[in-house]
């Protein structure tokens, strides 16, 4: 019981009563002094995700069905770092009373948890940082004794800082930071590397993904566990296996050597007592077409069990074979416990871009609902090799539509529906695995999920796996690559930007940037830079001779066509007959998505059962409920938090900019409120001095959306 609410002491305690407080201080005593992981379970929020089981569940209670309705703003903290097209999507945690989290401009910052206050703020001020925007999702404590750690990512450098002050642990690394291209068996200046999801803890080891070109060249997507002391790697498991590992044979033969992504950038969980591993991983570079990778590309787009003091490999299950469509793991796997016959079954849950959940047996990656391998149709573009077969499972059913049909147009206006049924005729849509296609391959849901990053919670009472989607179809749509002939700027960048930045130059922001008039934001050096060495998911390009980097960049600035000398060797080290025409959703002729609603979702799954416990639409346009048209759903990003106080809190809605408080039984709104900016983060609690807190990064940034930089925590009124 909340102390605050306890009946007040009425009558003068007697011997018996008084020897009863006198134990109940000594209890207090005990509680205040003990050492921070032994309270109940689940009370904490240290870890991104809340723990390292990734449930995103608190055993708080202080907030409840009944007074959610009296949340209040506790504090604000402006970080001051917004800026156009910038995101925010951190999970804060917090330790010691100390709320750790990062800036839209990948400052590190310590917040008193209990009032906003800035304790310390570290930023990286790397000289390999050119600006623009810089995603992170979270950062990883660790401690022993007085000696306490944070670590986090900025571009391809992990820093490891004094949780007390920010100051660079020297003795880290080389003063303070690892080059994470350092280690992946190919030239470092080479690689473009960095990571979005934080690390985690085992031991005495930081085990880390990483977040890669999905073009190519990519560096290849290594698990890498480094010694939390010295920054020293301590072992590696290779996603892109290397003669004589296990899944070798999956791949052309020198597929290592070349081939890269099959990384783990959605993060990972552990199951601390059986030291065991669970890392998703995502797609093959080039993401949509594969003729350089033939096989079914083992250990792309896996989730895979790994000894967690080794690195060694226990189990591994393959969801997409030969990926074609770029159906990344989204988000950590849940680990979760559920019922079998009666009796508890240690189990792994992922969710899945496509709207699926996979639900397997924690030790042995023993299937818990059927699976069926589904044949599927094999692809019309020259040279590419699908797989004949997927496999799909058969239960719980998905969590979102998986084909769009003539009867799901839009009827949002009579025009649109018009204008959105003729484009569909002209384009591929029957359902999952239609491989890309010259004429365009409707694939639904879109690139961003169904299910995205900000992943599932789950509610160890019920057994219910909570999970928000977005229901946005896109539009694939391979193009031919230019072959032979002159090389010119033009051709140079249609052959390898296009793709991403689009023809036109337009690109599709805030995910791609727009190219078209760049002069007016970079300078010739700072483009030719980016180039060089990557940024985020572009890749980089250290080999490209002078006058091709000469002939791009002016392109880019002026226009001019400028042609590369023919004795020069291609500055593409991997020729590919496809690109495609840029990430494009399929919209109305006025924005909206071309489907009929609900075009975002909150979905209650039943992990016992295997049912849809409850779902509802998710996220509005405001301008849309102005005429009237209400709970559409919406775009969300972020993910949710459920408490034993019955309650379900996620912001995530793109466009309304709403933080909301849903009743976990039922899915009831119970609270809401309009964030500054987007929240397209997952929240966090916490208790501190008695007081529980819920916090958001209110980040904005997506789809033309404003930007925001502004952490906003709730917490009932002081009595």
């Amino acid at each position: 019981m909340d102390p605050a609410r306890q009946p007040a002491l009425r009558i003068a305690p007697g011997p018996a009563q008084t020897a009863q407080i006198a134990l109940s201080i000594i209890g207090l005593a005990v509680s205040i002094f003990a050492p921070l992981h032994a309270a109940e379970p689940y009370r904490d929020w240290t870890v991104y995700g809340g723990g390292s089981d990734s449930i995103r569940y608190s055993a708080l209670n202080q907030i409840d069905r009944g007074n959610v309705s009296k949340l209040q703003v506790a504090w604000t903290f402006d970080t001051g770092d917004a800026f156009q097209e910038s995101e925010m999507e951190c999970n804060p945690i917090v330790v010691n009373g100390l709320l750790y989290a990062t800036t839209p401009k990948l400052r590190l910052i310590a917040l008193d948890a209990a009032t906003g206050k800035l304790r310390w703020s570290f930023d990286p001020k790397s000289n390999d940082r050119l600006g623009g925007k810089m995603r992170n999702r979270g950062v990883t404590y660790w401690a022993e004794g007085a000696d306490q750690r944070i670590f986090f990512v900025a571009s391809y450098h992990l820093y490891a800082l004094n949780a007390r002050t920010g100051t660079l642990i020297t003795g880290f690394g080389e003063n303070g930071r690892v080059d994470l291209r350092q280690g992946l068996g190919r030239p470092p200046e080479e690689m473009s590397i960095s990571a979005t999801s934080p690390g985690i803890v085992y031991k005495d080891l930081l085990i880390m993904g990483s977040i890669v070109s999905e073009t190519l060249p990519a560096s290849p997507g290594d698990i890498r566990a480094y010694d939390v002391r010295t920054g020293k790697i301590r072992w590696t498991f290779h996603t892109i296996p290397h003669p004589g590992e296990f899944g070798y044979d999956s791949w052309p033969k020198d597929a290592w050597q070349y081939i890269g992504a099959a990384n783990n950038w959605a993060g990972m969980s552990l199951d601390e007592k059986r030291g065991l591993l669970f890392a998703p991983t995502g797609s093959a570079a080039f993401d949509f077409y594969g003729a350089n990778r033939k096989g079914d590309d083992l250990f792309a787009n896996t989730l895979l069990a790994l000894k967690a003091e080794t690195g060694e490999r226990v189990w591994h299950f393959q969801a997409v074979r030969h990926d074609l469509w770029d159906r990344d793991f989204p988000a950590p796997p849940n680990l979760v416990t559920v019922k079998r016959d009666g009796s508890p079954v240690d189990a792994v849950a992922q969710i899945t871009k496509s709207g699926h959940v996979y639900l397997f047996e924690r030790a042995t990656g023993k299937a818990l609902f059927p699976i069926e391998d589904r044949p599927v149709p094999a692809s019309e573009a020259d040279g590419e090799v699908a797989a004949t077969t997927q496999p799909l499972p058969l239960k719980p059913p998905p969590f979102a539509r998986q084909i769009f049909t003539d009867d799901m147009v839009t009827n949002r206006t009579p025009e649109a529906h018009q204008a959105v049924l003729e484009r569909l005729h002209k384009v591929r849509s029957a359902g999952q695995f239609v491989p890309p296609s010259i004429e365009g391959t409707v694939v639904f849901p879109g690139f961003d999920g169904g299910g995205e990053w900000g992943g599932a919670a789950f509610d160890p009472a019920s057994g219910w796996l909570y999970v928000n989607a977005n229901e946005m179809p896109w539009i694939l749509r391979l193009v031919e690559r230019p072959q032979g002939g002159r090389t010119t700027g033009r051709s140079l960048y249609m052959a390898r930007c296009s793709g991403c930045h689009r023809q036109d130059l337009k690109g599709t922001p805030p995910e791609f940037p727009a190219l078209a008039g760049i002069a007016q934001r970079r300078t010739r050096q700072e483009i030719a830079a980016i180039i060089r060495q990557g940024n985020g998911r572009m890749p980089a390009f250290a080999q490209m001779p002078g006058d091709a980097l000469n002939a791009i960049v002016g392109f880019l600035l002026t226009g001019e066509d400028l042609e590369v000398s023919p004795a020069q060797p291609s500055p593409w080290p991997i020729d590919q007959k496809y690109g495609i025409d840029g990430y494009n959703k399929f919209l109305d002729p006025d924005g909206y998505p071309a489907v009929e609603p609900p075009w975002g979702t909150l979905n209650a799954i039943d992990l016992n059962s295997g049912e849809i416990a409850w779902k509802i639409p998710f996220g509005e346009y405001p301008e849309l409920v102005e005429k009237g048209l209400r709970s559409t759903g919406s775009e969300n990003y972020g993910g949710p938090v459920v408490t034993a106080g019955g309650l379900l809190f996620i912001a995530a809605t793109n466009h309304d900019r709403k933080f909301h408080a849903f009743d976990k039984a039922t899915g009831k709104l119970l609270w809401e409120t309009t964030l500054p900016a987007a929240g397209n983060a997952t929240p966090a609690t916490y208790q501190v001095g008695g007081r529980q807190f819920v916090v958001v990064a209110a980040g904005g940034g997506k789809s033309g959306a404003p930007s925001g930089g502004t952490y906003v925590a709730f917490a009932l009124p002081r009595k």
